[in-house]
């Protein structure tokens, strides 16, 4: 285990009627609050009445942003900085999943910075301050509610970026399961496979004496893992939509990776994916991510077989343990397919044609992944296992 420091300073406001925290926590930053939302769904289920309620008790004066994008654009992002210095913003509050608040970090740091957010993105400059933001989660997937990471996509140039910045983390956030049981079964799917596939990075490092932070991943997959089919049988059952919406946000706000480096190539894959294709990025992982274990594999067996005994139970007796390893990714891929994530980039209609494209996306910056570095040759084999 390697030294650390952890410092996660979001305030977390989990469960039922937990909404009601805004008329406290709200006052404590100011009365110009810009409100960023996606497609408009939180208006059809009644959150959007509910969080203006509560900001105009506060007498607050709300500039609204609409519209974030699934992959959420740079074109975005500008039009929500201008808002922000137009309108003296004090908070933004962003309502809704993970890329209506990747959007609003990128706002936040966004009009505190003199040039273009897209200098951040690109790591040619970096973040020297934020607006405060604060969060009303609606789906379970990225755990950006409680992480400082972000996601913006550059849709002129087809480049899609991870970046993040102590500036982004959120003030505080607010986690009522209720307000996610209007989602339907596919965005649920692909919130679980989000979640699985954040747990599975972070496991797979080279590490020594990880006990802890590996049984906290194998109970967190276990815990998904079992959970998924009940809630798909029943969608709004708060129960187990809780259950998920609390192992997103552990899944992502820095507990599991104490002390470890985990690996994060296949988001790298992935975002390159969706850059120049505009997939669902649960579905991508879902699709990517036992092809990036059967390609690296031999970079430590070991590490694969255990997680195939610990999450999946595979019988290892009189099995070598390549084949225990791989029976764990049959398992793995067997359980996406289960719950109705898609298993090839056929699925959304994409064939080799683009490959070259999407690995030239993916090595904007060289050769990636910390499990094992993964080359251009690489890239392209992964992307072809996966058509």
């Amino acid at each position: 285990m390697n030294s650390f420091t952890f410092h996660n300073p979001t305030t977390l406001h989990f469960g039922q009627g937990q909404l009601a925290k805004l008329s406290t926590e709200v006052p404590k930053y100011g009365k110009h609050i810009l409100l960023v939302y996606g497609g408009g769904s939180i208006k059809s289920n009644g959150i959007y009445d509910n969080v203006m309620q509560l900001l105009q008790g506060l007498d607050a004066t709300v500039i609204e942003l609409s519209g974030v994008e699934p992959n959420p654009r740079l074109t975005t992002v500008h039009r929500g900085v201008a808002l922000c210095r137009q309108h003296s913003i004090d908070l933004i509050l962003a309502v809704g999943g993970g890329s209506v608040i990747d959007c609003a970090k990128a706002i936040a740091v966004g009009a505190k910075y003199e040039g273009d957010f897209w200098d951040i993105a690109t790591r040619k400059a970096a973040a020297t301050g934020a607006i405060p933001l604060a969060t009303v989660l609606t789906i379970a997937a990225t755990g950006s509610e409680m992480n400082s990471g972000s996601v913006i996509t550059n849709w002129e140039t087809q480049d899609k970026l991870g970046w993040g910045s102590p500036h982004a983390f959120p003030k505080f956030s607010i986690l009522d399961p209720a307000h996610t049981t209007s989602l339907p079964e596919n965005q649920t799917v692909y919130g679980m496979v989000d979640i699985i596939s954040h747990v599975i990075e972070q496991y797979f490092h080279h590490d020594a004496n990880s006990p802890v932070q590996d049984r906290f991943c194998e109970s967190l997959l276990r815990t998904v893992i079992e959970t998924a089919p009940l809630l798909l049988a029943d969608l709004n059952n708060l129960e187990h939509r809780a259950t998920i919406l609390y192992s997103g946000t552990m899944a992502l706000n820095g507990i599991l990776s104490m002390g470890v480096r985990g690996d994060w190539a296949t988001h790298n894959l992935e975002h390159a994916v969706s850059a120049v294709h505009d997939i669902p990025h649960g579905g991508g992982l879902a699709i990517l991510f036992p092809n990036w274990m059967l390609h690296t594999l031999d970079a430590n067996v070991g590490r694969f077989k255990q997680m195939a005994e610990r999450v999946f139970h595979i019988d290892s007796a009189g099995k070598t343990d390549r084949q225990v390893a791989e029976e764990g990714i049959a398992a793995l891929r067997a359980f996406f397919t289960s719950i109705g994530a898609p298993s090839r980039l056929a699925d959304y209609n994409i064939d080799d044609t683009t490959i070259e494209l999407m690995a030239d996306k993916a090595m904007i910056y060289g050769d990636f992944g910390n499990f094992r570095k993964l080359t251009r040759a690489d890239v392209v084999e992964i992307y072809r296992m996966s058509l």
